[in-house]
């Protein structure tokens, strides 16, 4: 019997039969973002057919960002041209739901959670890993990546600078103030890429670690237009004007820190593995926690997405289940850890059976970990316009950083323009 049946009653088990769930073979059809994450989908595809040869997973061509997946979503969602299964950002979750339940082209996960015996869900899941999922009350989707912002650099300029490589600064003013100290020359101190981001998860960042929020208790209205949003921008400005931080994208940033160009820089923690193989041994590569103001109630963005169901036929709906349990349990969260980096979906996960060899010889793949109590959700805002609203924050957090606009005068604008577009 397969491992990944061992959780299921025997009258479930009797229902799928000792030699294959299915009669015949099925095949379903997968959507997800990011060309790069290939290297974690498409391994963990081949493992799953292994354990189950009755399914075949056949992936489209990757969507080339969350955004991007969200509007071909939308648009096949008119034309039934859906996938069976399909990655959503969190932050586009509850947007993509509600356009779908329009439609009946989305499965509630509920029922089918809920036919799993309970031991087998508390072992699995977390309810704050599954509330990841949910939309309305309702589990739409299962928590398949999650990561909140990670700090890297470079430990070899840090000790030049006077710093300490191993107690890094807890919060931003100490954060700029040592990468005042690495900017020398052709070095810059940081890199904090929000002016060229796919979507608004660092400046979400910015906002949460300080205390403050996105929408007010309503979630109808602009909650950022005070004293956080403010310092926010101004932590910003400071970046370029103090820590000679290139207004390169995101890419080009990247690889200047990989070349020891760039002291200290902050990325998703799904490229730690890219990182650390690019870097070898030019510098020592070190991580740690996201800076937070607010020790009290700073919160981080929960990236990442939840993998969600479309297909209305019963066969497949039945084989896409089998998938999401796989991809979402231990066997495949410890490939994506391992080639990515990202914090582990499953509680099993990180176990000694898992990933806790590989932790143990790998730190720095270990301290994501250590952000989970400030995991908070990522919505997005009301009106449909989620993605419209990033791309005009962004505009203006970019003139900010240029000082072509004033910290002040851009979160006004900030606030204005949300506003508009959420209704």
């Amino acid at each position: 019997m397969r491992s990944i049946f061992k959780w299921i009653g025997a009258a479930a088990v009797a229902a799928l039969g000792s030699t294959g769930a299915f009669a015949q073979q099925v095949t379903l059809d997968v959507y997800y973002a990011f060309p790069a994450f290939a290297k974690f989908h498409e391994p963990i595809a081949q493992e799953f057919m292994k354990q189950h040869p009755d399914i075949k997973i056949s992936f489209r061509a990757p969507a080339a960002s969350y955004d991007e997946g969200h509007q071909t979503m939308l648009r096949q969602s008119v034309t039934n041209q859906l996938p069976d299964v399909y990655y959503s950002g969190y932050h586009l979750l509850a947007e993509l739901v509600h356009a779908l339940e329009r439609r009946d082209q989305i499965v509630d996960l509920g029922p089918m959670l809920a036919a799993e015996p309970e031991d087998w869900r508390k072992a699995n899941y977390s309810d704050a890993l599954l509330a990841l999922g949910q939309v309305g009350g309702k589990q739409y989707g299962l928590a398949f990546n999650a990561s909140t912002p990670l700090m890297y650099y470079n430990a070899d300029l840090v000790k030049k600078a006077g710093g300490d490589p191993d107690k890094m600064p807890d919060n931003w003013t100490d954060i700029i103030a040592l990468a005042k100290k690495i900017h020398a020359g052709d070095t810059a101190g940081l890199a904090y890429n929000i002016h060229d981001w796919p979507d608004d998860w660092l400046w979400r960042s910015m906002i949460l670690q300080g205390g403050g929020s996105m929408l007010d208790q309503s979630g109808t209205k602009v909650a950022f237009g005070n004293e956080v949003g403010v310092k926010a921008l101004n932590y910003l400005r400071q970046f370029v004007t103090e820590t000679g931080m290139p207004l390169i994208d995101w890419d080009q940033s990247r690889q200047q820190f990989i070349a020891g160009k760039i002291g200290i820089f902050f990325d998703t923690p799904a490229r730690l593995r890219q990182m650390t193989d690019l870097i070898g041994d030019r510098f020592t590569l070190k991580t740690a926690l996201f800076p937070v103001d607010d020790k009290a109630g700073g919160k981080l963005p929960t990236g990442g997405n939840a993998a969600i169901i479309m297909s209305k036929d019963p066969a497949k709906q039945k084989a896409a289940w089998e998938f999401l349990k796989f991809v979402t349990g231990p066997e495949a969260q410890k490939i994506v850890v391992e080639t990515a980096g990202y914090l582990p979906t499953n509680l099993r996960a990180p176990g000694p059976e898992f990933l806790g060899p590989f932790y143990d010889a790998n730190p720095n793949f270990r301290t994501i970990n250590g952000q989970m109590a400030r995991s908070a959700p990522w919505q997005g805002y009301p009106g449909g316009n989620s993605v419209r609203i990033w791309r005009t924050q962004r505009e203006i957090i970019n003139g900010v950083m240029r000082g072509e606009v004033a910290p002040q005068a851009g979160l006004d604008r900030l606030v204005s323009e949300t506003t508009a577009l959420m209704k």
